[in-house]
């Protein structure tokens, strides 16, 4: 008798809710693409980054969670999670927190992988250790989840660069509605949610727009309600 093909895994990835975390997050998508070609990837992940993940070819399927920041939200994530139930068979969780870690479990997914931290232990049923020293930085932390125990732990391995998808089409009409001209254009995004202590100074971002107008460039300043001084700052008196 013939072996049975085997199932194409089906991931479910709790995604991070910074905008940062989340574009690097696809570090991890490519890489369970590349290993598991067949493999649907879904993600759960903030409303309001669905947009950055519609962006992500590798990502299958979108589905928010809608909890506030700072919220336990135990009614919206058991609900989310009874429409899971039976759908994935390996959950890989990017937070550490142990809310985060819920949804998989309150779905039944067999596998839940995710750092040790925050008494997640009942939880999660494949946890890492996460050595600081070897993973680095965020990006290698996200790729390391998707990958066997071993091969995480000896931090040799490759981190794909991310890579959004882009609208041509869209992009145009939006430099033709918000008038922003035909040079090329380079965005900054000053703000910071936990104030100065994350944030580069505003006195570098000026000179460095000074430094990029000069060569022939538009700069953009990006952000929130929150941000209009720091943009101000930035380019008063600028050109383009």
């Amino acid at each position: 008798m013939a072996d049975s093909p085997v199932a194409a895994p089906r991931f479910l990835v709790v995604g991070p809710s910074w905008v940062g975390d989340m574009v690097m997050a696809q570090s991890l998508f490519i890489t369970l693409k590349r290993r598991h070609p067949a493999a649907t990837i879904g993600v759960l992940a903030p409303g309001w980054s669905l947009p950055i993940l519609e962006r992500m070819p590798e990502v299958d399927e979108a589905i928010a969670l809608d909890v506030k920041h700072g919220e336990f939200g135990w009614k919206t994530r058991r609900g989310v999670a009874r429409s899971l139930r039976g759908r994935f068979d390996h959950a890989i969780v990017l937070p550490r927190s142990l809310k985060s870690a819920l949804v998989p479990f309150l779905a039944g997914i067999p596998r839940r992988t995710g750092f040790t931290g925050e008494q997640r232990y009942w939880l999660l049923n494949d946890r890492r250790k996460l050595d600081k020293a070897v993973l680095n930085q965020t990006v290698k932390r996200f790729v390391a989840l998707g990958l066997d125990a071993s091969t995480a732990a000896s931090g040799d391995f490759e981190t794909p660069y991310p890579r959004l998808s882009v609208d041509s089409r869209h992009q145009d009409q939006l430099r033709e509605s918000l008038g922003l001209g035909e040079r090329p254009a380079i965005g900054m995004m000053p703000g910071a949610e936990y104030g100065p202590a994350k944030q580069w100074p505003l006195d570098y971002f000026r000179e460095l727009a000074e430094s990029l107008i000069a060569r022939g460039y538009t700069v953009w300043v990006l952000g929130g309600p929150k941000d209009v001084e720091a943009g101000d700052v930035i380019t008063r008196e600028l050109g383009h």
